[in-house]
């Protein structure tokens, strides 16, 4: 299947609606019907305003976080459609990818 890889990139400490921004990501993603989305924390990262975010051990707040997607063409359409309605600010990378499954189908993944 065709579609993309997106990714956004935010930090523990950000938040949409009162939730962790990682964490409305993965819900809208599946109020949408996306095949799934995965959160990948990170020990470091720089932001576009060129300052260091990091986790510390006793505080994470600043955590860098990716949220990763892999969407049909169809898909993106209505993520961004909501995005923006929702008025979300967001860094994003979105790349065209070839995407599916391999092996035996256990019935609860898409191809």
């Amino acid at each position: 299947m065709n579609g993309y890889q997106i990714t956004f990139f935010t930090q523990h400490d950000r938040r949409h609606h009162g939730k962790p921004l990682a964490d409305w990501l993965m819900h809208l993603a599946g109020e949408l019907g996306l095949g799934g989305a995965t959160v990948i924390p990170a020990s470091e990262g720089i932001g576009h305003h060129h300052r260091i975010h990091s986790a510390h051990f006793f505080e994470l707040a600043d955590q860098p976080l990716s949220v990763v997607m892999a969407v049909t063409d169809e898909e993106a359409g209505r993520l961004f459609e909501r995005l923006r309605a929702e008025g979300v600010q967001l860094f994003y990378v979105k790349t065209a990818v070839e995407f599916g499954v391999i092996g035996n189908d256990n019935g609860d993944i898409r191809t």
